[in-house]
C-alpha cells in the first residue's frame, strides 16, 4: 500500500460516511492494483470456479432439458404408460388396443399413439451401434421430428424412411442425408435430418412412422409403448385419469408434469449422474473461496503494517473493513466478467457437440451472486486477521 494513500485518511473520516466510502473504494482499488501477482492469482482462482460452476450447472440444465425433450415437444394432458416405466427412453410395450379405450373415455377429445424401443443400427461402411426408434404420427399428431435442416415430414412418407439428427452422423457411420443404413436387419433411406435433438442416455433418436416403427421393433399392429390423451375444454383431469385407471388395468395413468418429473428424477438423480454435476459445482465453489480467501489473507498479512498505521492515524475497524470487502468486491466482479466471457465460449464451442450446456439469464444472475457471495465468505478471513491489529504496535517499530 503506497504511505501517500495513508495520509488523508484521518481527514477523510470524520467528514462523513460518502468521503469514508469513497475512499475505502479509492484505497482497496490502489491496494489491490498494487500488487500484480497476487491480483492474477486472485483472479485465476475466481475465473476458474465461475467457469466451472457456470459449465456444471449448465450441462445440469441442458441435461434436463434433453431428458424431457420428447415430452417437451408433445401437447397431451395424460400419458398411458407401461406399468413400471421409469422414463421415456426406458421404454417398453403395452399390451394393446389402449387407443380405443381412451377414446371411449368421457371427457377425452383424443389420443395419440408412439411406439418406441431400442435398435440395432448398421453402419453402411461397416459397425453396429445402437439407437431409440421414435415413431409417431407426423402428420397429425403433436410428436414429430422437429429443428429440421434437410428433408421435411412429408419424406417419411415414403416407405422404409427415417429422420435422423446431425450431431449423431459420425456414430451412425453416414455424411448425408439420403443415405441408407439397417435397423434390426431392415434397409432404410434417411429422408430428413434434424439438428441439435440431443439425447441424454447418448443413443440416437431415429424418427419415423408408426408402421415401420411397429415392423423394426416387432411390435402388433394395435400396440404402442405410450398413449397420450388429450381432454375436452372443461373435463376434469383428476375424474378422467379415474376412468382411464379403471378401464386400464395393469397401466399407468401419469400427467404430462408427473411423467416429466419421474423421468428427469430417474436419469438426474436414481443414476447419480446429476448428483455428480451438483457435486462438480460445489467443488468449483469451494476451489474459488479457497484461493481468493489465501489470497486477500496474505495480501492483508503482508500490509499490517499499513492497516495499523491506518488504526493509529485514527481509521476505525469498520473503514479497515471496508477497505477489505471492496478489494474482494472489486476481484469478484472482474473474474465474473472474464469468467464469463470464457464460460461462453466453451458454450459457443460445444454447440455442435453431444454436449447441452445451456446459460440463461436466471443462471447468469445466480452465478454472480455466487461469485459476490464467495468472495465475500473469503474476506472474513482477512478481516479477523486486522481486527486483532494494536494499534500501538506501529509507535514501538
Amino acid at each position: 500500500m503506497a504511505q501517500a494513500d495513508t495520509l488523508p485518511i484521518q481527514a477523510q473520516v470524520p467528514q462523513g460516511k460518502p468521503k469514508t466510502v469513497k475512499m475505502a473504494g479509492k484505497l482497496a482499488y490502489r491496494n489491490l492494483f498494487h500488487d500484480r501477482l497476487s491480483l492474477i492469482v486472485t483472479l485465476t482462482g475466481i475465473v476458474f470456479s465461475v467457469v466451472l460452476v457456470a459449465v456444471q450447472c449448465g450441462l445440469y440444465i441442458g441435461s434436463e432439458r434433453m431428458i424431457a425433450a420428447m415430452l417437451d415437444q408433445s401437447k397431451g394432458d395424460l400419458w398411458v404408460a407401461p406399468l413400471g416405466t421409469k422414463s421415456f427412453d426406458d421404454p417398453s410395450l403395452l399390451i394393446g388396443h389402449e387407443k380405443y379405450s381412451v377414446l371411449s373415455t368421457k371427457g377425452v377429445a383424443g389420443s395419440e399413439e408412439l411406439v418406441v424401443g431400442f435398435a440395432a443400427w448398421r453402419k453402411p461402411k461397416g459397425g453396429m451401434t445402437a439407437v431409440l426408434i421414435v415413431g409417431s404420427d407426423h402428420e397429425d399428431g403433436t410428436l414429430k421430428p422437429w429443428n429440421l435442416v434437410a428433408g421435411n415430414l412429408g419424406d417419411l412418407d415414403a416407405p422404409l424412411s427415417v429422420a435422423v439428427d446431425d450431431t449423431y452422423f459420425k456414430d451412425l457411420g453416414v455424411e448425408n442425408n439420403g443415405e441408407t443404413a439397417e435397423i434390426n436387419g431392415m434397409r432404410v433411406k434417411i429422408a430428413a435430418v434434424t439438428h441439435a435433438i440431443r439425447s441424454f442416455t447418448t443413443l440416437p433418436y431415429v424418427f419415423t412412422s408408426l408402421n415401420l416403427a411397429r415392423t423394426l421393433l416387432d411390435a402388433g399392429s394395435n400396440q404402442s409403448s405410450y398413449t397420450l390423451v388429450r381432454l375436452e375444454p372443461g373435463a376434469d383431469i383428476e375424474t378422467v385419469r379415474a376412468d382411464l385407471m379403471a378401464r386400464l388395468q395393469d397401466r399407468e395413468i401419469l400427467t404430462q408434469q408427473e411423467f416429466r418429473n419421474r423421468s428427469v428424477d430417474y436419469w438426474l438423480f436414481q443414476t447419480g449422474a446429476g448428483s455428480a454435476l451438483i457435486a462438480g459445482a460445489a467443488l468449483g465453489m469451494i476451489v474459488g473461496v479457497v484461493i481468493v480467501a489465501q489470497t486477500l489473507y496474505s495480501s492483508t498479512k503482508d500490509h499490517l503494517n499499513e492497516f495499523a498505521t491506518l488504526r493509529a492515524l485514527g481509521a476505525s475497524a469498520g473503514y479497515i473493513h471496508k477497505v477489505i470487502l471492496f478489494q474482494a468486491m472489486m476481484s469478484a466482479v472482474v473474474g465474473y466478467g472474464i469468467g464469463m466471457v470464457l464460460s461462453m465460449l466453451v458454450i459457443w464451442a460445444s454447440k455442435d457437440t453431444t454436449l447441452f450446456i445451456i446459460m440463461t439469464p436466471g443462471l447468469a444472475l445466480l452465478l454472480f451472486a455466487l461469485t459476490i457471495g464467495m468472495c465475500a465468505i473469503a474476506a472474513v478471513s482477512a478481516i479477523f486477521k486486522v481486527t486483532r491489529i494494536d494499534p500501538a504496535g506501529v509507535f514501538s517499530r
